[in-house]
């Protein structure tokens, strides 16, 4: 039943123009002009590492399955800081919070779950590449053809499509109060949910199986993969190929832990746990920081992708010359 002071969207208009308030970090005042840069300097680097190991492997002819996998990631990175930092650089910018409307914030909602479940989907894509690499190498060029791998990019890219849709059409049907404040710098779902005028926990239905979905399963794959993997490198007497053949895993586990650490801190619990200034917090490393690990971790642990970015600099120095 429909709470006190909750807002009727019985018809096309009122959604239409209802509009949310992203409150951002309005209680740091005097630290927003340092934080505005720093995210700033944040996003630039994001932008200019991701491009780089993007147009890196595109213009690279042969291009195995790892870093066809790598150049899904860097594209995702990329979408995923275009549709969050801008408008959290907005609500620094702006002292009362930053605007939103009802259609974009279920936008951004929905294109930042779509990315992010794709990107736990591609994960679990590379983790079977690494599996396959390890345990059947006779096979890999076999098994990891180019027609696997972009049916798999296509696979992790409508999968998560799909699934966030459902969870955005989910959450924008609740009821929600008067107050439209969001204590949050993007629209993120506990924080919409959070708005909605509701005390049981059927709302939160929706966002559950969005993470069984597009957390859960493609984590037990990684770690099916992994199993299979560590398996595999015990067979191997010689300590010197089972560092060689684990190296090969590092940046991806790497990868694997910082995305999941934040998402699981962030989805996986119940509403009444909610916490808007932690929630910030992580959403911050969530958003910045880790866009910002990938092209580092990858670019110093890839020795594919250090070759290609040296080509590709030398490349620059002798059309410089000419």
């Amino acid at each position: 039943m429909p709470c006190e002071g909750c807002m009727e969207r019985d018809n096309v208009s009122t959604s239409a123009t209802m509009e949310f308030l992203l409150l951002g970090f309005s209680e740091l005042l005097r630290l927003r002009v340092l934080l505005f840069l720093i995210f700033l300097i944040v996003h630039l680097v994001t932008l200019a590492g991701n491009t780089m190991i993007f147009m890196a492997v595109v213009m690279e002819t042969s291009r195995p399955p790892m870093l066809f996998f790598l150049c899904q990631l860097s594209a995702i990175e990329l979408c995923y800081t275009l549709v969050i930092v801008p408008k959290a650089l907005l609500s620094l910018a702006v002292v009362d919070g930053s605007p939103i409307s009802f259609l974009g914030c279920a936008a951004q909602m929905h294109l930042f779950v779509a990315l992010g479940g794709a990107e736990c989907f591609l994960l679990a894509a590379m983790s079977y590449d690494r599996y396959v690499a390890i345990c059947q190498p006779l096979r890999y060029g076999a098994v990891m053809s180019e027609g696997l791998c972009l049916r798999l990019a296509l696979m992790c890219g409508l999968g998560a499509f799909a699934v966030s849709l459902g969870l955005t059409a989910a959450v924008f049907r609740l009821p929600f109060c008067q107050s439209h404040r969001i204590n949050h710098f993007f629209c993120d779902v506990p924080a919409v949910l959070h708005l909605a005028c509701t005390r049981s926990y059927i709302p939160e239905l929706p966002l559950l199986a969005a993470c069984v979905l597009l957390l859960l399963l493609p984590f037990l794959l990684i770690l099916a993969s992994y199993v299979c993997i560590a398996v595999a490198l015990s067979h191997i007497t010689s300590s010197g190929g089972r560092g060689k053949a684990f190296s090969t895993c590092i940046s991806h586990l790497a990868i694997t832990l910082l995305h999941y650490g934040c998402a699981t801190f962030i989805y996986i619990r119940p509403k009444s746990s909610y916490s808007p200034a932690r929630d910030k917090v992580v959403s911050l490393v969530y958003t910045n920081i880790t866009p910002l690990m990938y092209p580092l971790i990858y670019s110093l642990r890839n020795k594919e992708i250090r070759d290609i970015l040296r080509k590709m600099l030398r490349r620059k120095k002798i059309a410089q010359v000419n």
